[in-house]
């Protein structure tokens, strides 16, 4: 694993205080007149600032290519939902495939248009079909895929 702290990144404080053996996520990285990098560390509703040795790399922000196996594996689970209405069928593929083809451009309006229809939609199939095993899997890779649209754009 990389152990560069970058935007994205969930983080434990070390640093005695306040804040000690709290987890967050890096919302920006920067640099002091020192050339010291200066991490913000979102805390819940709040924004703390530190230095980069007062931080421990918890986890990284999911990678491109992660990104793109974590779609590939919803649209392979997609298929495996019984009873998934006709508009569904056809739309939820489409709409996987089509943000497997946006995220490498970057363009954020467009993927956060896709990824909340794509979510919508497998809300509204999981209320009614919630049993199926397979929801815990399409659920984490859900998680993967947000995090890094959120932290990315």
């Amino acid at each position: 694993m990389n152990d560069k702290i970058e935007k994205g990144d969930i983080v434990l404080i070390n640093k005695s205080g306040k804040y000690q053996k709290q987890v967050g996520e890096v919302s920006a990285v920067d640099y002091n007149i020192f050339l010291v990098k200066i991490v913000i560390v979102k805390l819940g509703n709040q924004e703390e600032t530190f230095e980069e040795k007062d931080l421990q790399l918890q986890a990284k922000k999911p990678s491109l290519k992660e990104v793109i196996a974590s779609i590939d594996k919803v649209l392979e689970l997609v298929e495996q939902i019984p009873n998934l209405p006709t508009k569904e069928k056809v739309e939820l593929p489409n709409r996987l495939k089509y943000l497997k083809l946006d995220i490498p451009k970057l363009d954020k309006q467009l993927i956060q248009k896709n990824f909340d229809c794509i979510y919508k939609m497998l809300e509204i199939t999981r209320e009614a079909e919630e049993s199926a095993s397979f929801w815990h899997e399409i659920s984490a890779n859900l998680e993967k895929i947000s995090w890094w649209v959120r932290t990315s754009l």
